[in-house]
């Protein structure tokens, strides 16, 4: 845990998640209310002469949610382009930077594209902590993107009530390999590449100052060799499973994809520690809402609560759900023929 103070032997530890109201992708706005707010925002057919038929030029915008815009150059390439930002999901600067970056990239991954350029998302309360450990935010984050090949050109800054830092990625993707949410086939066996449980872990460690070394690693690694080997397989649909969790993320492509998902639960990695911390009620309000805004659309089987609120986890960094199966990671269920009203299902 990051320390300050006046002198030495005087540093007091200085806990982040206790400056932040949530943590991680579980602040997000809830699906529903998302969706409600961006309904009808949508790019104009024909907006204008200077721009007529540029709107075929978006191959990946807002209509099914995905996780990022792709946009074709004309020159046989499209550009990704994706932004994403949280308040701190752990105590320590330096790894809070490195898992919000992992994320970021995480949503170039998950179209089948490579990162280029990120830019700096940086709030900071600068009355209350010090520059120092935003500095160390900012080279975490340094750390990731040049592991993953990406350079970082500046970004942007505020002083804002409570730490916030995520990054605005650029990146390249071939317009005929792209991976998307709205592709998925009935007949198709649904990978998943990280395991689910960060959000319960992160919500114990917010709670009580205990760290998790196991799940901070996980968030912080990139989903590079995912989505290569989702490529490699000949997969056309993906998409990460972050804050609206596995049964949010899945609802949304298997809606887009007009079929229904099984999954099989007892086929879902877990972290250790996840479902211990679960049955001590360490769930955040994000991955109830969850859970809520999917109920509608669930047939959960003989599924405990315990389980849906595992499934319904807010992930942070979490890896990538491939209608695919992908060698080295656990084949979770399936996508069948739709069935009406129905868009999960659990065994």
């Amino acid at each position: 845990m990051t320390t300050v103070g006046p002198a030495a032997g005087s540093a007091a530890p200085v806990r982040l998640t206790r400056y932040a109201r949530g943590g991680g992708c579980a602040c997000k706005i809830p699906p529903g209310e998302l969706e409600a707010m961006v309904a009808g925002l949508r790019q104009p057919r024909n907006p204008g002469q200077a721009l007529r038929g540029d709107e075929d030029r978006l191959l990946v915008g807002l209509d099914d949610g995905d996780d990022a815009a792709v946009v074709r150059t004309g020159d046989g390439t499209a550009l990704v382009s994706t932004a994403d930002f949280f308040a701190p999901v752990v105590d320590d600067a330096r790894d809070w930077g490195r898992i919000a970056a992992a994320n970021a990239l995480s949503d170039v991954y998950a179209m089948g594209g490579r990162p280029l350029v990120g830019l700096n998302l940086l709030g900071w309360p600068r009355d209350v902590l010090p520059a120092e450990l935003a500095r160390e935010v900012l080279a975490g984050a340094l750390d990731v993107a040049r592991s993953a090949g990406c350079l970082v050109g500046g970004g942007h800054s505020i002083d804002s009530p409570e730490p916030l830092y995520g990054m605005a990625v650029t990146g390249l993707v071939d317009p005929d390999r792209l991976l998307r949410n709205d592709a998925g086939r009935p007949g198709v066996p649904l990978t998943l590449t990280k395991p689910l449980g960060v959000g319960i872990l992160n919500n114990r460690h917010k709670r009580t100052g205990e760290v998790f070394a196991h799940a901070v690693a996980v968030m912080a690694a990139l989903n590079d060799k995912a989505s290569a080997a989702a490529l490699e397989a000949g997969a056309v649909c993906a998409t990460d499973v972050t804050g609206f969790g596995l049964l949010g993320h899945l609802h949304k492509l298997a809606r887009a994809s007009g079929v229904t998902a099984v999954v099989d639960a007892a086929a879902v990695p877990v972290l250790d520690s996840a479902w211990e911390s679960l049955r001590a009620g360490y769930v955040s309000g994000g991955t109830r809402r969850n859970l809520d805004w999917v109920r509608p659309h669930l047939d959960a089987g003989r599924a405990s609560d315990d389980q849906l609120h595992l499934l319904a986890d807010a992930q942070t960094s979490g890896g990538l759900l491939v209608a695919g199966e992908i060698p080295g990671h656990p084949v979770i269920g399936e996508l069948v023929p739709a069935v009406a009203g129905t868009t999960l299902v659990i065994r």
